[in-house]
Parts: C-alpha cells; structure tokens; sequence
C-alpha cells in the first residue's frame, strides 16, 4: 500500500483526513513490517524455532533500520510486493550470522496483513472516538432545538409537520447501530496473519499455532488460522465503511436540503463562497459527506471483487485490495470529521414552509 491515499494533493484539503492518511504512508507500512518482523522473531525464539540470540539481533535491527527507499520501490516494481526487498535489506541490518533467522518460516503476505492489521487497529480507535463525539454531538443539538417545529417531506414533497428531535432521531439511530457493530467486526478482523508459504504453516515444524498466539500476544492483536485467500474479512469492513459513510452522507443531504434559502429550516455556521455570486453560502461540509458516500458506494464493489483470490493467493486481487482500501478508510474518515463539523456549527429554525 505504498500510494497515496487520493491521487491529487490538494483535494485531500476537501475530502481527506491527514490523521488516518498518516496511518498509510509509505513510513507507517515499513514501522508496521518492522514490528511484525520483530514479533515473529520473538515468538519463534518463545518456541526453539530460532535462538534467542538471534531473536534479540532482529528485535535491535528492527528498531534502528534504515530503509532504502529506492531499491524498496525497485522490488516492489518487480516482485509485485514489497517484502522480498524489504527482508533482504533487514537480513542485511541484521547481519550474516542471523540473517537466515530473519523472516523465518512466513511469507510476504504473513507481513503486510499483519502490519495492515497493527494499523486498522488505530484507524478503528480513531473511527470509535469520532462516533461517540458526533453522537453526543447531535444528541446536544436535539436537546437545545429539538423542540423547534418543522416540515416532514416523503418523495421530496410536503407531508406533515414533525419536531427538529424526529429528524435529529433518524441521523442518530443508525450511528449508534454502526458503533455497536464497529465492536462486534474488531474481534474478528483485528487478527494476526501467519500461514507461511502456502497457508499450511508446514515450515513451522508443528509450532505455528504457538507462534501466531505468541506473535497476537506481542502485537495486541487476536490470533487464527491462515485466511490468505478468505478476503470476508477485508470485505466485510469495507461494507461496514460504505454503510457509515451512506449514513453520513443521509446527513449531509437532509442538511443541503434544509438550508436552502426557501425552505429554511437549517442555519449554518459557516458557508462557501462563489466566485460569481458573493450572495452565496453554500453548504460544503454537507455537501462533501454526499460526495464521500457516493464514492465508497462506489468502491464498495470495487474491492470486493479483490475477495476472488484463485486457489491459495491472487497477486490481482491482493493489488487491487492494496489500491482500494485505504481510499475508502480515508474516505470514512473525512466524512465523520465533516459531519462533526457540520453539526457542531448547525442550528434549526421553524420551517418557513406551511401546510
């Protein structure tokens, strides 16, 4: 996952999140590699399948390596991954009487799953504590507006009269449903991936289950078996994204409709401007949770097509998860900061329209 998270610098002012993009730069990937190296070391060690000499020498070249950058970029260009670069210039920091005990009995996708679990870890305690502050956020505005009187529409036409608190209800509802849900998928997504060549952990001479509980112990993560090319869980958090940015984007587009000059029963804090039309004020945060809902509708599909791994690993569909995730993670991440935006710098007004 060494790309950028959105393809053009500037937009990510509008529809990024420079605290959850952090967590997929090319430096957070090889710090997550690295821990993950130093984990399966030390876990091995825990079981005689390496020294603890050895264990120890990868732990301390671990914590002070110095990556070539460019011959990393060289090897994923070539290899279609980038591990292969990356474990030969540890074996090299590590030094030849060790060397051979560096990356012991895993592959390349033990490594980058496992480092892409270490860091959704923190990517799901961003998403927790952004949850609860919008939740309590709109619970506040229904406690000071909720009494304020408005306009029910269905198919986008007057129906009935309702109070500011039913509307503010069918926003927070479905938030609180995702949070509970949030902490039901962490248990089952958040695991170690150890399986070796081809998912069996043959090479760990009967201690893999051993070493991947050890390794969960060390990283903070669960432990199972081998899910190389069982991608649900990828996918399923990727589904879980697009159903909390659609509901952010529901806000959003409440909100847009709301403040519209003739209707009225919105008034924003700030607003964007025009360039033609200094008049203007025109809803942007609303208008971007629209935007990033649509956008992980989109990619939605597109990554779980990466669930179609053919036999024990798809270099394709691994690409392709790589290219879409963390767009669609940032992409989630830059709605609740939107939406909290939006609604800390929101009040309701009595509906201008009339039955």
């Amino acid at each position: 996952m060494m790309t950028q998270t959105l393809p053009y610098p500037l937009l990510q002012a509008l529809v990024g999140d420079e605290e959850v993009g952090a967590l997929f730069s090319n430096e957070a990937e090889l710090s997550a590699m690295l821990r993950t190296e130093a984990a399966l070391a030390e876990a091995e060690a825990r079981v005689d399948l390496i020294s603890d000499e050895a264990a120890r020498r990868i732990a301390e070249a671990c914590g002070s390596f110095q990556p070539d950058w460019t011959g990393l970029a060289a090897g994923l260009a070539q290899d279609g991954v980038i591990v292969p670069a990356f474990v030969k210039q540890l074996r090299t920091a590590v030094g030849e009487a060790h060397a051979k005990a560096v990356h012991f009995g895993a592959t390349s996708q033990d490594i980058i799953d496992t480092a892409l679990m270490l860091r959704l870890k923190g990517v799901v305690e961003i998403f927790r504590h952004r949850l609860d502050v919008l939740t309590q956020t709109l619970r506040g505005l229904k406690d000071r507006d909720g009494a304020t009187p408005l306009m029910a529409h269905t198919r986008m036409q007057q129906a009935l009269p309702f109070a500011a608190a039913d509307k503010i209800d069918t926003w927070i509802q479905p938030l609180e449903r995702h949070r509970e849900v949030l902490d039901v998928l962490v248990p089952r997504l958040l695991v170690v991936q150890l399986g070796g060549p081809v998912g069996t952990r043959a090479e760990l001479k009967r201690r893999g289950d051993a070493v991947s509980n050890s390794m969960a112990e060390i990283l903070g993560l669960g432990s199972a078996p081998s899910w190389h090319s069982q991608r649900d869980r990828i996918g399923e958090f990727a589904a879980f994204l697009s159903l909390l940015s659609g509901t952010l984007g529901k806000i959003g587009q409440d909100v847009a409709l709301m403040a519209q000059n003739e209707v009225g029963e919105v008034r924003l804090a700030t607003g964007g401007g025009s360039s033609a039309m200094p008049h203007k004020s025109n809803p942007v945060p609303a208008e971007v949770l629209v935007a990033l809902a649509r956008f992980n509708a989109g990619m939605l599909g597109t990554l779980h097509q990466a669930l179609v791994h053919e036999n024990e690993r798809s270099g394709a569909a691994w690409t392709l998860e790589w290219m879409v995730l963390p767009q669609m993670v940032v992409a989630t991440a830059a709605g609740l900061r939107s939406a909290q935006a939006l609604v800390s710098g929101m009040s309701f007004c009595a509906s201008k329209i009339r039955s």
